[in-house]
């Protein structure tokens, strides 16, 4: 199982990855989580102290290291997806689930998590306007990447695991 799950922050890439990989037998890596182990910093920190550039250089550093071994389940971050060596790196590595919700749940998942609060940067000043935006942009990103994509919205993780899996069960 080489998985890739994409989108934006909130759709629940983590939850649903994590629980894909435990039903399968394989493993998980959350690149984010794997930035934040190997700096000690914060997303929200390394944006804030060393730039946008420096965190997309850490992160396709860590899109690297996680597709170098099969039977996983990979989750990336929302905007690894603008970088067109992550796109090519992720494409290559097995099947792209794009992890879709509405801007209203989305927004609704980000401000209700208080992990989110402090641990991730703001990318356009914040609010459901900046979720609306960021989201306009990367939109056909995520299209384009995604052999699929599983709509989130008012379901729970474990419904949307077994939508993968019956959809990968028909490759």
């Amino acid at each position: 199982m080489n998985v890739v799950l994409i989108g934006y922050r909130g759709c629940g890439k983590t939850t649903v990855g994590r629980m894909l990989a435990n039903r399968n037998d394989a493993g998980f890596v959350d690149t984010d989580e794997l930035i934040v182990h190997q700096t000690g910093a914060s997303i929200a920190d390394i944006f804030a102290n060393q730039g946008e550039p420096h965190f997309r250089k850490l992160e396709e550093a860590a899109i690297k290291m996680a597709t170098k071994s099969a039977g996983r389940v990979i989750s990336v971050g929302g905007g690894a997806v603008e970088s067109k060596t992550n796109r090519s790196t992720l494409r290559g590595y097995g099947t792209v689930v794009w992890l879709q919700a509405d801007v209203q749940t989305l927004w609704n998942r980000i401000s209700s998590d208080a992990q989110s609060h402090g641990q991730r940067p703001n990318l356009a000043g914040g609010g459901l306007e900046e979720v609306e935006q960021v989201l306009n942009r990367r939109t056909p990103l995520y299209a384009e990447l995604a052999h699929v994509a599983i709509a989130t919205t008012n379901r729970h993780p474990n419904a949307i695991a077994e939508d993968i899996e019956a959809w990968l069960a028909l490759q």
